[in-house]
Formats: C-alpha cells, sequence, structure tokens
C-alpha cells in the first residue's frame, strides 16, 4: 500500500478539475482528511484525494475541458449525497480503500454529467453562431466558448408562410438557444416587399421594419402588397450576427363581390305546338289593335252618355223655372 501511495504521490498534479471546482466539494474532501484518526491516515487520504483531481483532470480533458454552471452544480450535488451516505455508514474495511471507492465514484459521476454536456449541451446551436460563457476545468474560471454553424454560415433556412387578406401572420424566430448568447444581443426584422422567390434580393432591398428583444412580431389586418421576403437577424452591439433566418410571406386575396348580370329569357320558338295564350309577334299587333279600338269605342260611348245626361238635366231646369213663372204670373 505504502509503494501505491508513493506512486500515486508522484503523478499528483495540483490542477482543479471541474468537480473540484466548487467550494463545497473542496471543504467536504478537506473535513474528510482531517478528520482520519492518525496523521498518516491523513496523508494516505490527501494522496487518494490528489490522485483523484488527476483523474478528474484527464475525464475532463477527454472531453473539450469545460462545463457549464448548471451540468457542474447537477454532478455537484450528486456526488454530494454519495459522500454523505458514506460518511454515514462506517467503512467495513480499510479507510483508505473506501476513500479510493468513493472518489472513483466522483470521477464516474463527473463522466456522466459531462458526457449528457457535450453531447447535448455544449453547442445546441443546429444553424447559426453561439459564443457561451462556460466554466474551464483546469483554471476554475470562466471563459468564453466559441460554437460555429454546423453549416458555416449564421443563415438558418427559409420557411414558406401563407396568410389571407385582413388576417395575420406571426413572424417567430426563437430558439431556446438564444439564451445562452453573451450580452443582449438584438432581433432586427427586414422586409422586401413583392412576391416571394420570384427575384434574386440583395442587401438594398430589404427595409428596416423594427429592432427589438422580442422574437416575434406579429403583423395584423394583412394586406396583399405586405406580401413579401421578411427576413429576422439576432445581432450584438458590436455587429456580430449570430442567427438569421427568412421568411416568404404569400397573401391570399379575399374573393370580391360581384354583381349578378340579368339574365335574357331566349324567345320562344315558331312552331305548330304552341299556346294561344302566350304572347308571340304574329299576336301582339292584333291584340294592340283591338284593345286601342275598345278603348275608342268606350271613351266615344262615355262621351255621348254624358251629353245626353247634361242636356237632360237642362231641359228639367228649364220646365222647371218656366211653371214657376207661370205660377207667379197668376
Amino acid at each position: 500500500m505504502l509503494l501505491i501511495l508513493v506512486l500515486l504521490l508522484c503523478c499528483v498534479s495540483a490542477a482543479m478539475t471541474c468537480l473540484q471546482c466548487d467550494n463545497t466539494i473542496r471543504v467536504l474532501h478537506e473535513d474528510f482528511i482531517l478528520s482520519a484518526p492518525t496523521v498518516k491516515d491523513q496523508i494516505e487520504l490527501k494522496m487518494i484525494r490528489d490522485h483523484a483531481y488527476v483523474t478528474y483532470k484527464k475525464t475532463s480533458q477527454e472531453r473539450k475541458g469545460v462545463v457549464d454552471p448548471t451540468t457542474l452544480y447537477r454532478a455537484k450535488t450528486e456526488y454530494q449525497s454519495e459522500f454523505d451516505r458514506f460518511l454515514k455508514i462506517k467503512p467495513t474495511g480499510s479507510v483508505t480503500y473506501e476513500a479510493i471507492q468513493i472518489m472513483e465514484k466522483g470521477r464516474k459521476i463527473l463522466e456522466k454529467h459531462l458526457d449528457a454536456f457535450i453531447h447535448d449541451g455544449l453547442c445546441p446551436n443546429k444553424c447559426g453562431f453561439l459564443k457561451r460563457r462556460v466554466m474551464d476545468c483546469f483554471s476554475c474560471r470562466y471563459k468564453m466558448y466559441i460554437c460555429p454553424s454546423p453549416s458555416g454560415q449564421q443563415d438558418c433556412g427559409e420557411y414558406p408562410m401563407q396568410a389571407e387578406e385582413g388576417g395575420q401572420a406571426v413572424l417567430n424566430c426563437f430558439l431556446p438557444w438564444h439564451r445562452l448568447l453573451l450580452g443582449q444581443p438584438e432581433y432586427y426584422f427586414t422586409w422586401a416587399p413583392g412576391v416571394p422567390g420570384t427575384k434574386k434580393l440583395d442587401e438594398s432591398d430589404f427595409t428596416a421594419l423594427v429592432v427589438t428583444h422580442d422574437s416575434s412580431v406579429v403583423l395584423n389586418q394583412l394586406h396583399v402588397d405586405e406580401q413579401g421576403t421578411y427576413r429576422c437577424s439576432l445581432i450584438d452591439q458590436n455587429g456580430t450576427i449570430y442567427y438569421e433566418v427568412t421568411f416568404l410571406l404569400t397573401v391570399t386575396p379575399l374573393p370580391h363581390q360581384t354583381h349578378r348580370s340579368l339574365v335574357t329569357l331566349p324567345s320562344l320558338p315558331h312552331g305548330d305546338n304552341y299556346s294561344p295564350f302566350q304572347p308571340t309577334e304574329d299576336l301582339l299587333v292584333p291584340v294592340i289593335a283591338m284593345v286601342t279600338a275598345l278603348s275608342l269605342a268606350v271613351s266615344v260611348g262615355l262621351t255621348f252618355f254624358l251629353g245626353m245626361m247634361m242636356n237632360r238635366q237642362r231641359a228639367v231646369k228649364e220646365l222647371r223655372r218656366n211653371r214657376k213663372h207661370t205660377e207667379d204670373t197668376v
């Protein structure tokens, strides 16, 4: 055992790595070493701890050598829980052997969380450019880590959109990894009018719409002339473009109200089989002539009758006047 401890001491590195960057873990290890009953045990435990740091460093180095605060917190919490359980159970064998086991447990916990972080959390940008803040597992200091775009550019593609005239369209260009960006970048919304995809556009074709910290813009009461190519760019104060996406918006006009035209019925065909009550061109002239003649006859008859009635009334009045005059004379 003494030979093994000497060999471990020769390999000790003073570098602090991910799990030991947390002050709680460092204090936990120091208290554990000082709790040993003899100075010899304390020296042995210190050698074991220092060797564990070497293995932690190697584990971190194989996985980019960085960690974010969230992953470090998860690893620390799980390891601290295991260490507390170890302290509550009295070792059945050698203290140094039990210490090696719990330190190795810490390495496995660190390895598990770093694997998940590197695979899914370190560079979650499937497109665009990410510059984020992480902890260096060797210096225990925060530094800037750059995640280049997998496609080599900040353009994250085009998205066709359709809306009806008078409706609305939501231009949402938020992705979860935007929260990881350093500083306070803003969303720049620009617009190039015209039917999308009909011509190749350059920067001079785009007009600025709004600059905001909000990742989405709502277009209400759309008109047909508002269709076009909309672009959203995430830019910091230095002009660095982290992300860009294009929306191809087509606005469908509403159907116009059309007035109904008067329908002209076709004339009935000439033939033998037609009803005498249907007004055809051959019967129209005689009917008009007959109606006109009857109207004239009725008018003349009425005039003659009214004249006779008036003459009769005039004769009766004259007869009454003469009779009265004769009676007055007698």
